[in-house]
Order: C-alpha cells, then structure tokens, then sequence
C-alpha cells in the first residue's frame, strides 16, 4: 500500500475556475491572478485551524495586496454532510471575520482535485505567470496566536517569489482539517 502523499510539482499551472463568490459574483482563476502573483487558499467555517488563523489571515492578505499578490479562498467541502459550511454560512463566516479577499464555494469539489488539496487550510503561491512556487502554511503560530517569534512563512515566500522569482526552499506543510469529500 502507497501512503505516500503526492503534490502538484512546482512551476505546474492550475486549470482555470468559475466559483461563485460570497459577494454572489463569478470569480476565474485568470481574472483574479495580481501583477506578482496569487495565492489560492482552501479553507472552510468550522474547522477550528482555519478560525485560528482568520485574523491573521485577513492581516496577511493585506500585506499581500500592498505588493501586488491578489489571495482568493475556496471552500471545497461537502456542505450535505457538513452543513456547517453551507453557502450561507460561508457568507456570514466571511462577514464576521471581515474577509478582505473572495471567498467562493467549489461545490463539484474539482477544483480541490485539481490543485490536489488535502486540508483547510492549504496554501498554495502563484507567481506573476501563475506558476505554482509555494505550498505550505501560513505561519509558524499553528493554532496559537502569533507573536514577535512567530515566522510568516507565507507572506515571506510570496514577497520573496514576487521580487526576484525564486522560491523559498524550505516549505512546510500546513496541518489542518481533512477536506471532507463527498462520498461517491
């Protein structure tokens, strides 16, 4: 049996996407990609990592958006077994945290197959091409709230990619909820 967990390779280009927002506008791939890059993040309302990190979240994304990097969240979860993550909750979730960036549903759960998503949250940073150059966490503060020790893995990657194309080298993975398939 092969437990091993496979990645989307860097420099891969992700399908383009049409998810419907919590604003009720369509949202592309293409369209939404910033002048230096883009990160996609998967996330979802009840998973506990995922509302430890909002407020940092919204923080980042604005530091992102300051340097031209465009964010986007997807929520990809079964929302029949997981109500709790309903398009309307997604909205009220959104609102409450403040979002500062789209929040969109993937109900047919493609486009979390095609990035090859596995938690919430999960990571992924575009270049200005939307070549994949980052997958990882957004910071070493996990569930704990962050402090002056606390590495901001994303925002330091996403600077790094945007000013002169290269990559951080080390990456690590975000940990967080399991994305919660539909059953087929």
């Amino acid at each position: 049996m092969n437990n091993r967990i496979e990645y989307r390779p860097f420099e891969w280009v992700p399908n383009d996407f049409s998810l419907k927002g919590t604003d009720e506008k369509v949202y592309t791939l293409e369209q939404f990609r910033g002048s230096k890059g883009l990160v996609v993040m998967f996330i979802c309302n009840h998973c506990p990592y995922v509302k430890a990190i909002t407020n940092q979240l919204v923080i980042d994304v604005k530091v992102l958006k300051e340097n031209g990097i465009s964010s986007i969240a997807i929520m990809s979860n079964d929302v029949v077994n997981y109500p709790d993550d309903s398009f309307e909750n997604m909205k009220k979730f959104s609102e409450r945290n403040n979002f500062n960036f789209p929040y969109v549903i993937d109900e047919t759960q493609f486009v979390a197959k095609d990035f090859m998503a596995l938690c919430t949250p999960d990571f992924f940073g575009f270049d200005a091409e939307l070549k994949l150059q980052y997958r990882g966490r957004l910071n070493s503060a996990g569930k704990n709230q962050t402090s002056s020790e606390t590495k901001n893995d994303l925002v330091d990657a996403m600077l790094l990619i945007s000013k002169n194309g290269i990559r951080p080298e080390e990456q690590i993975p975000s940990i967080g909820c399991s994305i919660k398939w539909k059953k087929n």
